[in-house]
């Protein structure tokens, strides 16, 4: 009788042991799966924004000059952005608004009717050119080609305070271009934000190359198009 009480306590440590080392390697093959996961997705992110600052840069030269002669003001534009993990860091765009655009503080660009938007800078955003220089953010590191929209941290700290689980956004890098972005075009209200925030938590949970490379095939298309995402 106690040989067999001895054996079966032996059999379940063994039995709990087993189910522990398959816990243990089912974490490490997660682990390893999502460490070549972003792997791959920063090593498209290196090819395709080094690539992309070569060949645009006529565009972008042209866009420049075009910039100087429509108004005064330096040609590239320089905003804080809350990145992955909550980290601020410097986004970069060709100038599109005029240089006093927040001289009474932060404010929400509407996009339609904005005064504050210089000429050739209509058409900069129409045609996203004013988003190129986003391609050095993403030779950086701040950010990804795919991704959530960076958002300003005066903005996120309302969002934050306003909205819920939207903090989960900021747990992958924030991105070029995005799921969100092809359901909706700009924010415009909280209510914009909150319906964006459903397609950026998707994302976020389903992160993978092929979602990734399914977004940027749609984003080429209506760029192509000049729809607008």
């Amino acid at each position: 009788m106690y040989l067999t009480a001895f054996n079966e306590k032996y059999l379940d440590e063994l039995i709990y042991m087993a189910h522990q080392l398959v816990d243990r390697l089912r974490s490490m093959r997660a682990d390893i799966l999502r460490t070549i996961r972003l792997f791959c997705k920063r090593t498209i992110d290196i090819a395709v924004s080094f690539t992309g600052l070569v060949v645009s840069a006529p565009v972008f030269a042209l866009a420049a000059l075009t910039i100087k002669l429509d108004s005064e003001g330096p040609v590239i534009f320089s905003q804080e952005r809350v990145g992955k993990g909550g980290r601020i860091f410097n986004i970069y765009k060709l100038r599109t608004m005029r240089q006093d655009a927040e001289k009474d503080g932060p404010r929400w660009a509407t996009h339609q009717h904005d005064t504050r938007i210089t000429r050739i800078g209509a058409f900069l955003r129409k045609s996203h050119i004013d988003e190129l220089p986003q391609l050095f953010n993403i030779l950086k590191g701040d950010m990804s080609l795919v991704g959530p929209r960076p958002e300003r941290p005066c903005f996120v700290e309302t969002f934050e305070r306003e909205i819920p689980h939207y903090a989960k956004r900021h747990q992958v890098k924030p991105g070029l271009t995005g799921l969100a972005q092809l359901r909706y075009k700009y924010d415009a209200t909280i209510e914009d934000v909150t319906r964006k925030l459903k397609y950026d938590l998707i994302y976020v949970k389903h992160m993978c190359l092929l979602l990734d490379l399914r977004i940027m095939a749609r984003t080429a298309v209506m760029l192509l198009f000049l729809k607008g995402i």
